[in-house]
């Protein structure tokens, strides 16, 4: 037991197999540092990992999962999602593709349902060919929001420098405004601060949002959004929140201020991910679901169907992704202990106070 706390169990689906998803799992977990900090297991099928195994110079060394009370801790686990034989065809978009990628997923959820894995690092999917009965979705955050029935979820891009939270996520642009309220925007701030508090460790958490329209909306010259939506649901959030905007965009990043908050919440994808991509492009960044009763990573990438089976995928993103999974998930550990025994969570708040001051 004590060392399943420390190496917490780490899922992985493998994603659309005619993707780069595999070929970058595997690059990941020739990392000799991911055994040291979690141990892993694939979601996908012997027989395919097998199959991806031929003739590589360094192939991947698993064993495989019957039996989750004797899960190899030093070894990468994989357990069998489907039985079938599969023909990888890379680059190719493909029902079976979809139809084994959601075999995949939704395995791993049925395990994080049984608390058989304690967390989980997701491949990139392709929604087109997912199939529509049973993924009808525009992505993994709201199909999690759907198998745990919660109210809300938030989509939170990082790196080393920003961290931005999306009000809306894949969306059309002309659908944005109908799709923003005081409540959603409320809802996704609540969610942004308790993540921010509980599993990046940020005791005082600082929010900044940014505005709809172009200047802010100014003072309603360019849409009301700001007057009408987005300053009321700052204003009426409470004082337990520092929470600031709406601030223009354009000026928001190009003159730094990002830097003085602990996250951003942006009102649309690309209002927020466009300067994230840009300013954490050399390291890359992760994708955290927040609100959900466990901790869920991906890389900020899709399967990148031209460049599959080609050997060029870079995987930096996912390897960030599964550290970034363990390092949360010990963050929400710590915390939830921390609460549970008053004089620790004293102790914490004192020792936290301290530092935030200097």
């Amino acid at each position: 037991m004590e060392e399943k706390k420390m190496k917490p169990l780490l899922g992985i689906t493998c994603g659309d197999i005619n993707g780069i998803g595999l070929e970058i799992i595997f690059k990941c977990l020739s990392d000799n540092r991911v055994l040291e900090f979690c141990t892993p297991i694939i979601f996908a099928s012997s027989n395919l990992i097998n199959y991806l195994n031929k003739g590589l110079e360094n192939p991947l060394h698993f064993v495989i999962v019957h039996d989750w009370a004797k899960i190899n801790h030093g070894q990468t686990n994989v357990f069998n999602a489907w039985n079938e034989p599969v023909v990888v065809m890379p680059g190719e978009i493909n029902d079976s593709g979809g139809r084994l990628a959601y075999h995949s997923l939704k395995t791993a959820v049925n395990a994080l349902q049984k608390k058989q894995i304690d967390c989980l690092v997701t491949a990139p999917i392709c929604k087109s060919n997912l199939p529509q009965s049973q993924f009808n979705f525009t992505g993994h955050t709201p199909y999690f929001k759907e198998e745990f029935k919660l109210d809300d979820v938030l989509m939170i891009l990082y790196g080393e420098r920003l961290r931005v939270g999306l009000v809306t996520e894949h969306i059309p642009i002309k659908d944005v405004s109908s799709h923003l309220s005081i409540k959603s925007i409320q809802s996704k701030l609540k969610l942004f601060n308790t993540s921010l508090i509980q599993d990046f460790n940020i005791i005082k958490p600082r929010i900044a949002v940014l505005a709809l329209n172009p200047h802010a909306g100014d003072n309603g010259l360019i849409g009301k959004e700001e007057k009408d939506i987005i300053i009321p649901a700052i204003k009426t959030l409470g004082n337990d929140y520092l929470v600031q905007g709406p601030f223009s965009a354009d000026a928001f990043f190009a003159q730094g201020t990002y830097l003085e908050f602990d996250g951003v919440l942006a009102m649309y994808h690309d209002q927020g991910l466009i300067p994230l991509k840009t300013i954490e492009n050399q390291v890359g960044s992760v994708n955290y679901t927040a609100g959900l009763p466990f901790v869920r990573t991906s890389p900020d990438h899709g399967p990148a169907f031209n460049i599959a089976g080609k050997g060029k995928a870079d995987n930096q993103s996912f390897l960030s992704a599964i550290f970034e999974a363990v390092h949360l998930y010990k963050n929400r550990l710590n915390y939830q202990e921390n609460n549970k025994n008053p004089i620790k969570k004293l102790s914490h708040k004192i020792i936290s106070n301290n530092s935030y001051d200097e």
